[in-house]
C-alpha cells in the first residue's frame, strides 16, 4: 500500500490551520483540507503491513490502506468509492472524529501515524469539489415504510440505507432542523451546517422524508407512527446530562453546556435568541474535560471571554502514552484540541464543592484537589480554594437518552437507561417492543459520531432483512 519506503522518506504532514488570531474573530471553519499533492505524499506512508489494524480500529471499518493507496496513485474518485462503501458521511468524520484508526495504526509502534483522517477529509472535500458525491436512486421501490426518530449521525446514515434499498423513509426530529447534536451541539468552526445541509438534498433525491418540530411521544403519539409505518429505528442522542450536586446549582449563570453551545449555532443559522447565555467579558468555569468542555472553550473565546478555566476531576493524563502497552488500542494520554490552544487555562483532579452567588447570581466557585486511589477519589487535605466564576458551563458527559421516547414506545431499558437491543444473534437492534429498532446513542450511550454512523449502517440492514427476508445491505 502506498508507497513501500513511504513509511520511511516522509514525515507525517498535520493539516495546516488559521492563526488564533484570526479565527477566533469568527465561527468558520479553520482547517482546509490537504492539497493534492500533500495528500499524495501523505498517502505514500501507508505500510504495506500485512494486517492493517486502521481498519479495526475504526468503528465503521473503513478500508483505510486502499484509499490511501489509490490517493498515493491519483485515482480519487476511485478511494471515494471505497470510501464511501463504509462511511456516508465521511465529511462529518474527517472533521470531527478522534482517528481511532490512527491509533491503531502500525506506524504508530515507533513512529508517527498515517494522517489517516486528513486524507479522508480530503478525499470527500475533492469528492463535492468535482461533484461525484450524487444521489443514489433505488431502481425498485418495495412499498414499506420506515420511521426514522432521531435525525442525528446514526438516523441519516440508517435513513439513507434503507432508502437505497427502496423503502419508503421518514425521518423524524423534535427540533427545528435536521441534524440533531450535529446540528446544535457540534460549533460551527468545527463543523459547518452546509455539510449537513447538501446531505440533506441528496438525501431527499433518495426519497427520504424530513419532518421537523416532531417529538414523538409529545407532540406526536408512538402509536400513531407504529400505526403509519412497517418499522421505527430509535436513533436520538444520549441528552440527558450528568448535572452537578452542589450548593449553588440553581444560581443563575449556572448553566449545561447543551443549553450554551445550540443558542450560538442558532444565531449562527439566522435565528434570533432571546436572553442568550453569552460569555462575553466574564470568567468561564468549564467543568468536565472532554469534547464538550472543549467545545464550551472554544466558543467562549469566540465570545470575548474575559478569561476560561476548564477543571477535570481524573488525573492529568500523560503527555505520551506507554504504546508497546496499549497500541493498537485507544491509548489515555493528553489531548490538547484547538480551542485550547486559543487560550484557556487547564487543571486536573479539582473537584467542585460549591457555587457561590451574590443577588441569586453565581460569583464564585469553591473546589478542592482530589487524589485517587484504588479506584476512589479522596479530598486532599486543606487544598480548598475559591476563584471567581459569572459563568458556570457543566460538560461533565451525559448519562441516558431522553426517556420520553422509549416510554412511549414501551421499550424496554437497560441499567443505564439506554434502549435495550442485542448486536449479536437474531435480529439484531430489535428492542422488545414489536417492529422498533433502536442504534447509535440512544442503545449504546453516549458515543462517537463514527459509532452512530456504524450503527445506524447496521440498523439499516438488520431493518432490511426484517421486513424484506434478506438484504444486500452492506453491515
Amino acid at each position: 500500500m502506498g508507497k513501500i519506503t513511504g513509511f520511511m522518506e516522509f514525515h507525517r504532514l498535520a493539516e495546516h490551520s488559521l492563526p488564533v488570531a484570526e479565527r477566533v474573530k469568527n465561527y468558520k471553519e479553520f482547517i482546509p483540507r490537504l492539497t493534492d499533492k500533500e495528500s499524495t505524499v501523505q498517502g505514500a506512508r501507508c505500510m504495506d503491513c500485512g494486517i492493517p489494524f486502521c481498519t479495526t480500529g475504526c468503528p465503521v471499518n473503513n478500508i483505510i490502506p486502499d484509499w490511501n493507496d489509490l490517493v498515493y496513485r491519483g485515482h480519487w474518485k476511485k478511494a471515494l468509492d471505497v470510501l464511501h462503501s463504509t462511511n456516508n458521511f465521511p465529511e462529518f468524520t474527517g472533521r470531527i472524529c478522534p482517528a481511532p484508526c490512527e491509533a491503531a495504526c502500525t506506524l504508530t509502534i515507533n513512529e508517527e501515524a498515517v494522517g489517516i483522517k486528513s486524507i479522508e477529509h480530503a478525499i470527500i472535500d475533492k469528492g463535492w469539489e468535482e461533484g461525484w458525491v450524487v444521489p443514489q436512486i433505488a431502481a425498485v421501490k418495495t412499498g414499506r415504510k420506515i420511521a426514522i426518530i432521531g435525525s442525528g449521525p446514526a438516523g441519516l446514515a440508517c435513513a439513507q440505507q434503507l432508502a437505497r434499498a427502496g423503502h419508503s423513509v421518514v425521518v423524524f426530529e423534535k427540533n427545528d432542523r435536521i441534524g440533531g447534536l450535529l446540528r446544535y451541539g457540534i460549533p460551527d468552526f468545527k463543523m459547518e451546517k452546509s455539510h449537513i445541509d447538501r446531505r440533506m438534498k441528496q438525501m431527499r433525491a433518495e426519497g427520504v422524508e424530513f419532518r421537523v418540530n416532531q417529538y414523538i411521544g409529545v407532540d406526536v403519539s408512538a402509536q400513531k407512527i407504529k400505526d403509519e409505518f412497517d418499522a421505527v429505528v430509535l436513533t436520538g442522542g444520549a441528552e440527558q446530562p450528568r448535572d452537578l450536586p452542589v450548593p449553588g446549582r440553581n444560581l443563575q449563570g449556572v448553566h449545561f453546556a447543551m443549553e450554551f453551545l445550540p443558542q450560538q449555532n442558532k444565531v449562527m443559522a439566522g435565528d434570533k435568541v432571546p436572553k442568550q447565555i453569552k460569555a462575553t467579558g466574564k470568567h468561564v468555569v468549564v467543568i468536565g474535560g472532554g469534547d464538550t468542555g472543549s467545545d464550551c472553550v472554544g466558543t467562549s473565546n469566540r465570545h470575548g471571554a474575559a478569561s476560561v478555566t476548564q477543571f477535570e476531576v481524573m488525573p492529568r493524563a500523560p503527555e505520551k502514552e506507554n504504546t508497546p502497552l496499549v497500541w493498537p488500542y485507544w491509548p489515555m494520554k493528553l489531548r490538547t484540541s484547538s480551542s485550547h490552544e486559543e487560550g484557556c487555562s487547564r487543571d486536573w483532579a479539582v473537584a467542585t464543592k460549591e457555587l457561590i452567588g451574590e443577588n441569586g447570581k453565581v460569583t464564585k466557585l469553591k473546589a478542592v484537589r482530589v487524589e485517587w486511589k484504588d479506584g476512589r477519589m479522596q479530598e486532599v487535605a486543606g487544598s480548598e480554594f475559591e476563584m471567581k466564576a459569572d459563568l458556570v458551563l457543566l460538560a461533565m458527559g451525559f448519562v441516558s437518552p431522553i426517556q420520553k421516547v422509549l416510554d412511549a414506545f414501551g421499550v424496554e431499558k437497560d441499567a443505564r437507561g439506554n434502549a435495550r437491543a442485542t448486536t449479536d444473534g437474531e435480529h439484531c437492534y430489535k428492542t422488545t417492543s414489536e417492529r422498533v429498532f433502536a442504534a447509535g446513542d440512544m442503545r449504546r450511550g453516549q458515543s462517537l459520531v463514527v459509532w452512530a454512523i456504524r450503527e445506524g449502517r447496521q440498523a439499516a440492514r438488520e431493518v432490511d432483512e426484517y421486513l424484506m427476508g434478506s438484504s444486500s445491505l452492506p453491515r
